[in-house]
């Protein structure tokens, strides 16, 4: 049975004021099952965590419930799962944490196709803690991290590898797991961005060697919540900064504050919802097995899009594209000749397309394009509620800025 999206898009309300969503990397659309969680969370009565009434264990049991969740999605394990208000928050809070055993003599290594929040807190702790920071550089026009250069940069002194699993800008998915390997080898951690990736496909964190995996649920039909999955054994030896009569326990530890709650509730169902992508191919068996069969029936659907959308760029004079890496997520990022990209970006929303514009924090990666002194470019995201008229529609909109 193929991909049916009609039955996918009708459940996202949004999607019903006639606009084309294309705006899907910078975060996607909510289906009714978690705007519906969320609002059920609420309305049953919510509690700060550990108390010894209903609607604190009902937090409690959300909280669990979010961690099952998330694992299963990742293939991680629960116990090891750290949420949060957003990835970069977590990233900023980990890096202080594991930049403390950092010191002169000591690299860390990241790389120019990553958004910045991959790139500028290990930058920051590591100059905090005299450490030495090494980029590796994007291989052009392909748009990819080669792993020989990879091989060069870590080293024996290297002590963590920061690494996208799928580029935000031009959907690039460098080899993260030979680039993990190359870290494990050299007695280095590693860091995956998995923010992008996750929305587009399975992801194995044990398959891609991750020690942590970074995702937020915003991406992928979910609340504005982050997460980071590891190993709970690793997450022992590590000590971040907390109040002193905050939970010690682990993934407690690392969580500052009060969760948003009834949040973490609309990412257990945005989880459910993405393990229903298939249809009934997605079968009864385990949930982890149902997220497998609905995300790789989610690619192959925005795969086959993309091929058409990025055809139908490729064949106007007008326009460049960028990126042109062998494994890539369904996203494009075009200059219109003549045209800054925030004017292509306003032509497109008077026709109901919505798309972005800029480096989208992509920093490294923009400069490197030789695009970021210039505002960026266009980005166009397909995710698993795009249909064929969302792509011809942004085409014929592109289309009418020639000459």
């Amino acid at each position: 049975m193929g991909f049916d999206v009609d039955r996918v898009r009708a459940a996202y309300p949004a999607l019903a004021d006639g606009y084309a969503y294309l705006d899907g990397a910078a975060g996607t659309q909510l289906p009714d099952v978690v705007i519906d969680a969320v609002a059920g969370a609420y309305r049953a009565g919510l509690g700060n965590s550990g108390g010894a009434f209903p609607a604190s264990r009902r937090s409690d049991m959300i909280t669990a419930e979010c961690r099952r969740a998330v694992a299963d999605l990742t293939g991680g394990r629960a116990e090891g799962v750290i949420l949060g208000p957003n990835m970069t928050t977590l990233t900023y809070r980990l890096a202080r944490t594991l930049a403390a055993g950092w010191g002169p003599g000591d690299e860390v290594v990241v790389t120019r196709l990553d958004h910045d929040a991959n790139v500028r807190p290990w930058v920051q702790a590591a100059v905090r803690a005299g450490a030495a920071v090494r980029f590796a550089d994007v291989q052009l026009p392909e748009g990819d991290l080669p792993l020989a250069q990879l091989a060069e940069l870590i080293t024996d002194r290297t002590r963590l590898v920061a690494v996208s699993a799928a580029s935000n800008l031009i959907g690039t998915r460098p080899d993260v797991a030979g680039i993990t390997a190359l870290a494990h080898a050299a007695g280095a951690v590693s860091y995956v961005d998995g923010v992008h990736a996750t929305a587009h496909g399975p992801v194995d964190v044990a398959a891609l060697g991750a020690d942590f995996y970074a995702t937020s649920a915003y991406k992928w039909s979910g609340p504005h919540v982050g997460a980071v999955v590891a190993d709970p054994g690793l997450l022992e030896t590590l000590a971040p900064d907390k109040l002193a009569p905050a939970p010690q326990e682990v993934p407690d530890r690392f969580e500052q504050g009060t969760l948003a709650f009834a949040d973490l509730a609309g990412v257990t169902a945005a989880v459910e919802h993405l393990s229903s992508l298939a249809g009934p191919a997605s079968g009864p068996g385990a949930r982890r097995e149902r997220i497998l069969a609905g995300m790789t029936a989610a690619e192959a659907h925005e795969q086959d899009l993309f091929r058409v959308l990025l055809g139908g760029l490729d064949a106007m004079d007008h326009v460049t594209t960028y990126g042109k890496a062998a494994r890539r997520t369904a996203t494009a990022y075009f200059i219109v000749a003549g045209r800054t990209p925030r004017q292509v970006a306003e032509h497109l929303a008077a026709r109901k397309v919505n798309v972005w514009d800029g480096d989208n924090y992509a920093w490294e990666l923009a400069g490197a394009l030789g695009l970021r002194d210039s505002g960026g470019a266009v980005r166009a995201g397909l995710v698993h509620y795009n249909n064929r008229s969302d792509v011809d529609r942004l085409l014929a909109a592109v289309g009418e800025l020639a000459g």
